[in-house]
């Protein structure tokens, strides 16, 4: 599609209509994508790749552990990368692509039914405009990226990992740039900071606050001390 007011949103619509697992909406621009909490996110037309799968895991992945189907997403972006710009970015727990310390992706599941909608918005332009704390795959780079490569680089991946979520749990963990991070986590009624002692096999993120670990299921995340260059 040329354009869409949110990929998610026409995966989701898909879903409830009965589609299949494994319809993928693509879209050039977004006029309404967002991410997490609903925040939007924002892209020049045919600066990004936008795409939205629709998975069906059944009893296979249950409520607790879908945050892997995000983690399925992000590690087949992230090879996307590397086999389609050269360099290999981090993830960021919970849901970002990271080159240092700037954005490289988003990915942001949404669950309609018995259905798992997984989008995907990465910055592909050196053009932009991009907010600051952004980065591009060209700009990174520093040549044009083919945007279709890297789509294709992203189903594939997605469908060497799907299903096999204990895999998936440990790969992540090995590539997760917040392990061993100072960090602040915000939820809903509070903050607070500690070190990232491990994600568990659920995909969760387990923090060390001095006298124990806590369990974090979802919150946004702020590295408190730099993360290291991904190439």
């Amino acid at each position: 599609m040329a354009e869409v007011d949110s990929t998610n949103r026409e995966a989701l619509a898909l879903a409830r209509a009965g589609a299949r697992e494994g319809a993928v909406v693509v879209a050039g621009f977004q006029t309404a994508g967002r991410g997490r909490h609903g925040r939007p996110w924002d892209a020049a037309p045919g600066s990004s790749l936008l795409a939205s799968i629709l998975l069906r895991p059944g009893p296979s992945l249950a409520p607790a552990r879908r945050h892997l189907a995000v983690a399925v997403v992000a590690l087949a972006a992230s090879d996307a990368c590397s086999s389609a710009a050269g360099f290999l970015p981090a993830l960021k727990w919970p849901n970002d692509l990271v080159v240092g310390d700037a954005k490289l992706a988003g990915v942001l599941a949404e669950v309609e039914g018995d259905a798992l909608v997984v989008g995907l918005g990465l910055n592909v332009s050196v053009a932009g405009p991009w907010p600051p704390g952004a980065v591009s795959a060209e700009r990174v780079a520093g040549r044009p990226v083919d945007v279709d490569a890297l789509l294709d680089g992203v189903l594939s991946g997605v469908s060497a990992r799907y299903g096999r979520w204990r895999a998936v749990a440990s790969e992540y963990r090995r590539r997760c740039t917040t392990l061993g991070r100072t960090v602040r986590v915000d939820l809903a009624a509070e903050s607070f900071t500690g070190t990232v002692a491990d994600v568990s096999d659920d995909g969760h993120l387990l923090v060390d606050v001095g006298m124990c670990l806590r369990t974090v299921t979802a919150g946004d995340v702020i590295h408190l001390r730099p993360t290291p260059e991904a190439y």
